[in-house]
Formats: structure tokens, sequence, C-alpha cells
């Protein structure tokens, strides 16, 4: 790991180029006994910070006013009133209203005019209406569960800032080219292990909702490394769907996958062989032990469990079969028939898990590291009634991914050069997160899978 250097030349955080610090600028008010004021006129009541005729709305308007006009003397070449400019052909012009949204609320801006129509100022361009961050704010809050409006409603109790409807669904909607070329961007050769798991959402279909599954795909590449290679909400039954989205897969660039690991998905396994015949579907083994004890007792939980463990951690496959006979033939077995019933029913895909060394096992054991990203999107999901389309549901999800992994980067920023005891940043959830003991699983695949992996050589 590369040691995190201080470099004392560099100037301090907040500082620019020829000036000094913002802290600087806060001190010298401080200092000044102007902050004071201030803090005790908002202590009064007769004071706002933000919002509609706030102080710092009101600061932004003239810091962005004086700026507006230094760019418009720059363009004209000669000061306000400078005797210079008579006869130069051009001069300034009064000025045109608009209203800009802000991080601390709406503006009334006075943008100059020239009298050729010939400036376009750099600071506040033509037509923008939103500056200061503001549009990342609100896909941000998208990100995070609100529905657009909720975002309406707090933008105007916290900021005072009006935007309609319409403005902020553009806002959002901006990002859809975006995830567009995501969801079609090239991909790896040959994935060994590709992870499948579904979220239920509620979308508007032919005017009327109904639950539809998000599936995500992430997909573990050569050098262990995870990354979500799409999301896709399922529009037809089984098989159909499916094949959509391997040929989708295909036509990216994925040539093989080795084992695919997912829970019961219908008509996924006969997808996979048309499309990679030689890949290993795998139940997930999680999945499998919490379907079976859906049928037990409270007080028998503990003990069913325990006495299923030898079936998934047995040797070979003839070695489970005798464990599951054993467990049927038990007091559990005949007390918990249906128990035994999801373990026959799944048998066929269940047993490959079998085949492979410990190193392996404990990869394709579960699906936990989707399902981790999928408990963390399901808390973004669950406050919306329902979306309106399926693109819709892709949109906000991998926004969702996205600003979870920022958030955790950012975290993990803050927490850079101190000793690895006392980080307490999560890593990163999926994108981009190392597989642990993946040389190890390397090795084996490579003997399990001989001449397959070489795609990526």
């Amino acid at each position: 790991m590369m040691d995190v250097v201080t470099r004392t030349d560099e100037p301090p955080p907040g500082s620019r180029p020829g000036g000094g610090t913002a802290r600087d600028a806060v001190d010298k008010l401080v200092r000044g006994g102007l902050l004071d004021d201030l803090m005790a006129q908002v202590d009064e009541g007769s004071l706002h910070l933000t919002g509609e005729g706030g102080f710092l709305p009101e600061l932004v308007k003239q810091v962005l006013e004086a700026g507006l006009q230094a760019e418009l003397t720059d363009h004209l070449g000669y000061e306000k009133h400078d005797r210079v400019g008579h006869g130069s052909g051009n001069s300034r012009n009064g000025s045109t209203p608009k209203r800009l949204g802000t991080e601390v609320g709406d503006i009334d801006l006075d943008t100059p005019r020239d009298r050729n129509g010939s400036f376009e100022p750099r600071l506040v361009p033509k037509g923008q209406r939103r500056v200061g961050g503001l549009s990342e704010m609100i896909i941000s809050l998208y990100a995070g569960g609100m529905t657009i409006r909720d975002i309406q409603a707090h933008l105007e109790r916290t900021l005072g800032t009006e935007l309609s409807h319409e403005t902020i669904a553009n806002i959002t909607d901006a990002v859809a080219e975006e995830v567009k070329a995501w969801q079609a961007r090239p991909l790896e050769p040959v994935y060994p292990i590709l992870y499948l798991d579904a979220l239920v959402v509620k979308v508007r279909d032919n005017h009327q909702v109904r639950n539809k599954a998000a599936h995500i795909a992430v997909g573990v590449d050569c050098d262990g490394i995870k990354h979500v290679l799409g999301i896709w909400v399922q529009t037809a039954e089984g098989a159909k769907f499916w094949a959509g989205v391997l040929a989708e897969l295909r036509n990216r660039g994925v040539q093989d996958v080795l084992i695919a690991c997912c829970d019961g998905l219908t008509g996924f396994p006969e997808a996979i062989e048309a499309t990679w015949p030689h890949t290993v579907v795998q139940t997930c083994v999680v999945h499998l032990i919490r379907a079976s004890m859906r049928f037990i007792g409270y007080t028998d939980r503990k003990a069913v469990a325990a006495a299923l463990r030898p079936i998934y951690t047995a040797p070979t496959v003839e070695a489970a079969a005798t464990e599951l006979d054993i467990f049927e033939g038990s007091n559990f077995g005949k007390k918990y028939p249906a128990t035994v019933r999801v373990w026959r029913d799944a048998w066929q895909r269940f047993i490959p898990f079998l085949e492979f060394p410990p190193e392996v096992r404990k990869i394709i054991y579960t699906t936990n590291s989707i399902e981790s990203l999928n408990y963390q999107l399901r808390k973004i999901i669950k406050n919306r009634g329902h979306f309106p389309n399926d693109e819709a549901v892709i949109k906000l999800l991998w926004l969702a991914i996205r600003d979870i992994e920022d958030k955790r980067a950012r975290a993990r920023a803050k927490e850079a050069g101190r000793p690895k005891n006392e980080r307490t940043a999560p890593g990163k959830l999926v994108e981009g997160a190392m597989v642990q003991g993946w040389n190890a699983a390397f090795g084996a695949l490579s003997i399990a899978f001989p001449g397959r992996l070489d795609l990526k050589l």
C-alpha cells in the first residue's frame, strides 16, 4: 500500500492562489465583531440566514452580480463610466433579471448586458437557472430514496427554493443517458463467478400497478474484483426474459462464465445452458437453508440447523446424500417433511457446490455480497409507492449504487493516513470490492476448469 505523505508546500484547504483561506476571511469577520452582530439578529428572529430575504442568498446575489460586472468590464475593455469607452462601438446596456436557484435559496439576479449582445457570461451562463451544486443536491436526494414531490417540499421548506415538479424530474432524467451508457458498456471476456439476485418493486404497467423483479448481476473478474454488470426489470416470464439478459451480456463481450450463483430463478438454468453450455448453475446454499427453515418451529430452529449442517459441509456428493437420508429418518425429518422436500427438489442444483474445494466453496456458498447491496437498496425504495416505468427503476437503483459507493469513498478519504486499527469507515460495498481469499480460489478454479480462464490471458 502506498504511504500517504502530507506535503508542506501545498496550500491549505480552502485557499486560493494569491489569497488567504476562507477561514481567514471568517476570522476577520469575527475579529471585527460583524459575525456577532449577524448572529445576534438571527437569534432575535429579525434576520434569516437562508430562504427568501435571507442573509446568505443576498450575499450570494451581491457576489455573483459583482463577478458578472467584472466579466463585462473585461469583455468591454474599460471600467464603468471610463471615458476610454467613448466611441468603442460597444457599451453597457442595463441588465436582465432572472431567478436563480442556489443551495441557500432562490435569488433574483440582475445579469448585465452589452449593447451589441456579444457578452457571454461564464460565471452564470445564459439559460442557467441553478448554481452552487443544487442539481447535484437534487440527484443525491433522489438517489437516497426521496420522491420528486418529497424533494420539492424539502427544498421549499429548508432553502425557500421553489422548483416545479417538471424541473426536478428533468434534473433527475438528465442522468438517463449516463445510465444507458453504463448498461451498454463493454465487459470482460470471462467472469469466473456471476451472482444474480432480485428486488421486488412496484411498477405501473398498462395503467395497473404490479410487482416486478429488478434483477442485479454482479460479476467477479479474473482479478477477484466485483463489478455490477447490469440491472434488468423482468418484463417477461422465465426463460424468455433470461435469454434476453444473457444475450445482452454476450453481446457486451462476455464469452464465458464458470459458475453462476442464483436462487431458484425460473428459466435461468435453461437460458444459461443455451448461452454458455458449460457454465455450472449453483443454487445459493444460504437461500436453500433459509427456505428449508421456513417450516421449522421456533423452539426447534437451532437444533434443526445443526442437523442440516452435515449435508452442506459433506466432502462428497455421496456423503451429502447419506446425511440427507439420515436427517429424513430422524425425528426432525419425520416432524418436518416439507424441509426434506425442499432439499430433495433443489438437489441437482445444490450438488455442484460439493465438487469444489473449500477455497471455492467459501465464495459460491452464498450470494451475500449482492444481498448486502440489495439490503441497502431496499431501504431506499421502501418509501416509494410505485415507479412510473421500468426505466425509472433502473435509474434509481443505478443512482443509489453510485451514491452508496461515493459516500463510502468519502468516508475512507477522511481517514486516509490514519493507522489501520483506527479506521472505522466501511469498505467498498460491491463495485470494485476484492473477494477475500481469491488467489487460492483462482488456483482451484484453474484446475477445475482447465483452459477456460485463458480467455483473459
